[in-house]
């Protein structure tokens, strides 16, 4: 069952961008060639449709809101 937050396709360069700006990182992201990610999908948006149905679970918080978190929880772990 997939759990996540549908409410905007995100890409891995976009969620990268997103986790140094708001970890506040000098990093640099490193593109790779395609021929080098092989079937990896470059798009990341979870079908959630299972786990409403089995569940009734929906999203209650924002990706960006729950990165934040995640964040937060390793720093403080």
């Amino acid at each position: 069952v997939n759990i996540g937050n549908p409410s905007s396709e995100t890409s891995m360069l976009d969620l990268a961008k997103k986790i140094i700006e708001l970890t506040d990182s000098k990093s640099e992201i490193a593109l790779m060639p395609n021929a080098q990610i092989g079937d990896d999908p470059q798009m990341r948006q979870p079908d959630i449709t299972l786990a409403q149905k089995l569940l009734g679970w929906e999203p209650k918080v924002t990706p960006e809101e729950g990165l934040r978190q995640t964040i937060a929880w390793f720093r403080e772990n």
